[in-house]
């Protein structure tokens, strides 16, 4: 009987450093942001969804904390741990869905629809009120609606990263 594992596995010194990698690279690609004030894309959704796909969700929920709570630092924002919380549970959805299977766009799109709609539209507008003492309602559509605009976007991009030839090469190489 094969044992059911979430993700957190012994990391070799090369696994810690390609987490390492992947962590950086999410913090840059998440400042990198293309559209308008209003309708903001950012990139770093890929790579922690890299991350949970080659690691599960238990090291990408970790990447993915440490993550957020570097980039506040960074970037001199005052931290706040709701958001901690959100990135922690996003990775841990897309690890959930994508590590150790085949992805497909059910699953590319089943993962970003609950993200969009658990993590980015109720859980970060809920941080926002608590942080700015703004209604909740008052938020929820304006917020409601760039998830509606970028989601299918998000669920295009991810779908043909984690399916190209280019990312499949380089997933053979790290875990082999």
């Amino acid at each position: 009987m094969k044992s059911v594992s979430l993700g957190f596995r012994k990391l070799r010194t090369v696994d810690v450093v390609v987490l390492g990698v992947l962590m950086a690279l999410a913090l840059i690609l998440g400042r990198l942001t293309v559209g308008t004030q209003f309708l903001r894309l950012s990139f770093g959704f890929i790579m922690i969804a890299i991350t949970s796909y080659l690691y599960g969700p238990l090291w990408s929920a970790t990447t993915a904390a440490l993550g957020d709570i570097i980039g506040t630092l960074i970037s001199g924002s005052p931290y706040f741990p709701g958001f901690t919380v959100s990135a922690i549970l996003g990775a841990a959805i897309y690890g959930v869905f994508f590590y150790d299977k085949q992805i497909s766009w059910q699953r590319v799109i089943f993962s970003q629809l609950l993200i969009a709609v658990l993590v980015n539209t109720v859980l970060n507008t809920l941080w926002l009120t608590v942080m700015y003492q703004t209604p909740f309602f008052g938020l929820l559509p304006v917020r409601l609606l760039k998830e509606i605009i970028m989601t299918p976007i998000q669920i295009a991009i991810l779908y043909f990263v984690l399916n190209s030839k280019t990312f499949q090469t380089i997933k053979d190489r790290l875990l082999n």
